[in-house]
């Protein structure tokens, strides 16, 4: 069997921020709207009255200052509330695509590759432009890479679990290298005018080559010493947009076709699952929590990560040792731990230890155990 390493690591950012205080502003102004058209129901107890966001409200819920976009305009309209998008013909390239393929070059770039040393692209995302053909297909060629393309969604597990496929392709010696694709346009599955949630997500692609250790020529390598992925269903992160609506008869619109939580149970439960998950995987390996030099954890929620890095390290985690991208790109789904590994890897050392850590809908966990060659 090969060695495997991730070789090389990408980012790509949405061209556009939202600050808290220009999102407040622009719910705010919503939820105005909305209460004057329904004042009528509202004064005569129909219906409650929709209730104002604040910055601090967002920060304290989730330590999230900004996020990243893809259009600002159409989700601060506060008589739109979502982002507007051109359609594109079917000879050019795809939007999700483009974001994808651009931190797909930073990656290649990094690593010392080009698109023809590629025999499969993964491409892992919690939300997929099409049905078919696959994005990793469109990638693929937009990449001049031969071999295979895939999609898979395990939510904001995606990429960690893409991590293993890939790890397993080149493994075997069924690939030389394999690129995992994360393009998370986030943006778009968002309730923008739902209070609880509507400053959760930001939009992001990642990208990581995972390839044999001997072939590989980069100056950073971490070698993959294992994976383990874990899923327990719950609907309590759910979004039910899917093909067969339209057979429904059901509201397009409906609130049930953008993403939704039970906040308060998915910390309950997800928080001791993955402490454990990341203790277990470690002690398979040899190792334990203290021999690690930083967690890269998924970057849903500031008080989850808080949390789990306390259950394992018996204290608080240093910045250092796990350190948070969050407040800065918000929730990107699979491409949060991904970023924090991209953005808090350059000062390790040969024989450092590492664990890249998602968390999410599904339930889904999946861990990364690296080692700094």
């Amino acid at each position: 069997m090969n060695r495997v390493v991730i070789s090389g690591s990408g980012l790509t950012l949405a061209p556009h921020t939202i600050t808290n205080e220009e999102l407040v502003a622009s719910f705010n102004q919503y939820v105005a709207i909305e209460n004057a058209r329904f004042a009528e129901d509202i004064a005569a107890g129909r219906r409650e009255p929709m209730q104002a966001s604040s910055v601090e409200f967002i920060e304290k819920a989730s330590g999230i200052k900004r996020r990243y976009v893809m259009d600002k305009t159409g989700v601060l309209d506060p008589k739109r509330m979502r982002p507007r998008f051109s359609p594109r013909p079917n000879e050019e390239l795809s939007l999700l695509a483009e974001f994808g393929v651009a931190a797909a070059r930073d990656a290649l770039t990094r690593a010392g590759r080009s698109g023809a040393d590629i025999d499969g692209v993964i491409c892992a995302a919690s939300n997929m432009q099409r049905a078919y053909p696959a994005m990793a297909i469109e990638i693929q060629n937009a990449l001049g890479a031969q071999g295979y393309g895939f999609d898979m969604n395990v939510a904001c597990s995606s990429a960690t679990f893409a991590i293993e496929q890939a790890a397993n392709a080149v493994r075997s010696g069924s690939a030389r290298a394999v690129l995992v694709v994360s393009p998370e346009i986030t943006s778009g599955h968002l309730a923008w005018m739902d209070r609880d949630c509507h400053f959760i997500f930001g939009d992001v692609a990642t990208a990581v080559l995972v390839e044999r250790a001997e072939a590989a020529q980069s100056a950073e390598q971490f070698e993959i010493l294992g994976t383990r992925l874990a899923t327990a269903f719950s609907n309590n992160i759910r979004n039910n947009f899917g093909f067969l609506n339209r057979a429904e008869d059901a509201d397009p619109e409906g609130r049930d076709k953008l993403f939704m939580q039970e906040g308060r149970k998915v910390f309950k439960e997800v928080c001791p699952m993955a402490a454990a998950h990341i203790a277990g995987h470690l002690q398979a390996l040899g190792s334990s929590p203290a021999e690690v030099r930083r967690f890269w954890l998924h970057q849903a929620n500031l008080a989850m990560n808080q949390l789990i890095s306390r259950k394992l390290l018996g204290r608080d985690a240093t910045a250092d040792e796990a350190p948070v991208i969050l407040d800065t790109f918000a929730n990107t789904a699979s491409a949060g731990s991904i970023i924090a590994f991209h953005q808090h890897h350059a000062d390790f050392v040969p024989g450092d230890l590492g664990v890249i850590c998602s968390f999410g809908a599904g339930y889904s966990i999946g861990s990364v155990v690296l080692r700094r060659l």
